[in-house]
């Protein structure tokens, strides 16, 4: 990641796909032990987070650390959205429509626990970033404990002791 830390375009065109595939790989893992009632397919998750990440203006990440960041905030913003359009639409938000959302995206977890975690994770983050950063990246993206403290520049033992 070093040419892209110094903001190398060319570098960021050949760095995205390689990290686009370890994407799908964490994503299939994170959602294959979902419920059948969820039927948001990896692929669509990490499609829709590419296209936020690959589209903002933030193309140099500062290493790998910083890229899973970005990544897991994207696929928690997405997962959240789309846990709260679910849910709005359960309690009569209005007119039958068809649109992205109602393909059939596994989400982590139903669209009630969805959104609890992600309040409880804004409010852990408020008060521990760092922990919040793990919680991200365990929960939302569906590293390891190895992969997430290896993002977060720590030792596995401590990312299992916070």
């Amino acid at each position: 990641m070093g040419r892209l830390e110094q903001g190398d375009a060319k570098a960021a065109d050949q760095l995205l796909p390689l990290v686009y595939e370890e994407l799908r790989r964490l994503a299939g893992r994170r959602l294959a032990g979902e419920s059948q009632e969820h039927t948001l397919q990896a692929t669509a998750l990490v499609h829709e987070a590419w296209l936020k990440i690959a589209g903002s203006d933030e193309r140099t990440w500062q290493g790998r650390q910083h890229f899973f960041a970005v990544a897991a905030e994207a696929m928690r913003c997405i997962l959240v959205d789309r846990a709260r359009r679910r849910l709005a639409a359960k309690r009569g938000a209005g007119a039958e429509r068809t649109d992205l959302d109602e393909l059939n995206i596994p989400a982590p977890a139903s669209d009630d626990q969805l959104l609890a975690v992600n309040e409880a994770l804004e409010k852990f983050a408020a008060i521990d970033g760092r922990k919040g950063e793990l919680v991200k990246l365990r929960y939302f993206v569906g590293l390891s404990f190895e992969e997430a403290a290896e993002v977060l520049g720590i030792a596995v033992p401590t990312a299992k002791q916070w």
